[in-house]
């Protein structure tokens, strides 16, 4: 971000708004690298080459999210309290890309390691709309979203370690309940805007398309209406060492995650997802403590991952990756630190958490799974999830105050 568009701030002022890069923190990368490569090790050993892959896809993406800061969870936030788009301007760039070269590998069919991609398209039913609602309302509080959790965590953010213990929590009991939400509610038939309108991908796309540009635009009419503040400077690098030290554009952010969620569907079959690992290690532990998970509805068909590695499942897979790739990230720019925690906090992360897995558990997947694979893959239930999540968001401005949680004002230079 430059000084001109930071409304004529002077250079020195600007530079010390920006906290400064540490130096590498040498110990700690290596600490992440001999991690990256015995799961990676774990990895080829229970699932193959191509669980392999994931593991470094994984690590790219938490790369990627780190340096790029690309939140969804504040994206939103900013937008609701003070008007500023340069988050949802980002996603909507992201799900363009990705909406794009979904279309080519969905229609074609091409796989790296054999079978056939699929898309990620879900019922949109009363599940959908209360699950986002709360996943909504989770993120605010749980200072993140799914992925948001997992890159915190490799970032040394220490509230969200108590949010993905809420995750965890809050999506076994979504798994439990699994059967009220999905068979006694009603809900729609899985709607894709590419094959379920006789419209084809190339129609699809389209129409996503235009849906795109109309929500960038607006975006940024209601920022110059109501005069946002920008978005604060971030500690950067310059020239190629920018790559590794420091901050990314977001929009290249956007597109480096869109590219990877592309490699991923083509190498696992399936888009990215992130939450439903949560659901298998918490299944895994209360079995452990004596329940019967494998009992339940959600895990019908699917019981044999129960008594599995986590290190066979594909989403633990990623996940660790996520996480491990975002410390790398973090310590080779020396900004890896555990932050303080109030009690206020700590509670928030916790029910945040909670909420977040819940949601996620009953509204086919999160702000990765439901959201942007969901929409990239063409699914009206990522659109109707992205609405209702928006509105629990909102609702959370006011209930963030209450733990000791700012929100943006009108008043503030940055946000």
């Amino acid at each position: 971000m430059t000084t001109a568009n930071l409304n004529g701030s002077s250079t020195s002022k600007l530079e010390g708004l920006v906290k400064k890069l540490g130096r590498p923190q040498s110990l700690l990368i290596g600490l992440g690298l001999i991690l990256a490569i015995l799961i990676d090790i774990l990895a080829f050993h229970y699932g193959g080459t191509s669980l392999g892959v994931q593991l470094w896809l994984g690590l790219a993406l938490g790369f990627a999210l780190f340096h790029s800061r690309f939140g969804f969870t504040s994206a939103f936030r900013r937008f609701l309290a003070v008007g500023n788009g340069e988050g949802i301007r980002a996603q909507m760039v992201m799900l363009a890309v990705a909406s794009t070269l979904f279309a080519i590998i969905l229609s074609t069919g091409y796989s790296f390691f054999g079978g056939t991609p699929t898309a990620s398209v879900s019922p949109v039913g009363v599940s959908v709309v209360v699950g986002s609602f709360l996943f909504g309302i989770g993120m605010q509080m749980g200072e993140g979203c799914a992925s948001g959790t997992l890159y915190h965590i490799g970032g040394g953010k220490s509230e969200n370690y108590i949010t993905i213990i809420g995750f965890v929590i809050g999506s076994v009991i979504g798994a439990l309940h699994w059967n009220f939400w999905m068979n006694d509610l009603p809900a729609f038939k899985p709607f894709s805007f590419a094959t379920s309108t006789g419209l084809g991908y190339f129609g699809g796309w389209v129409i996503q398309m235009i849906i795109f540009a109309a929500i960038f635009f607006i975006s940024l009419a209601v920022e110059r209406k109501r005069h946002s503040p920008k978005m604060a400077p971030l500690p950067t690098s310059h020239g190629i060492a920018r790559i590794l030290r420091g901050s990314w554009p977001m929009m290249v952010g956007g597109i480096v995650l869109a590219v990877l969620n592309a490699l991923t569907l083509m190498t696992r079959n399936s888009p990215w997802g992130v939450t439903s690992a949560f659901a298998l290690w918490g299944s895994q532990i209360s079995q452990a403590l004596g329940m019967h998970p494998e009992h339940w509805i959600y895990w019908q068909g699917k019981t044999a991952a129960l008594h599995q590695s986590v290190f066979a499942d594909s989403t633990s897979i990623m996940d660790f990756g996520v996480i491990i790739g975002a410390f790398i990230a973090a310590t080779i720019g020396g900004l890896f630190f555990f932050t303080k925690m109030s009690g206020k906090l700590i509670a928030s992360a916790l029910i945040g958490g909670i909420l977040m897995g819940y949601g996620a558990r009953i509204a086919f997947g999160c702000n990765i799974g439901a959201y942007f694979s969901g929409i990239a893959s063409f699914s009206l239930h990522g659109w109707v999830w992205l609405i209702f999540a928006m509105l629990g968001s909102y609702t959370a401005l006011y209930i963030r105050p209450l733990f000791g949680m700012k929100v943006p004002s009108s008043d503030d230079r940055f946000c």
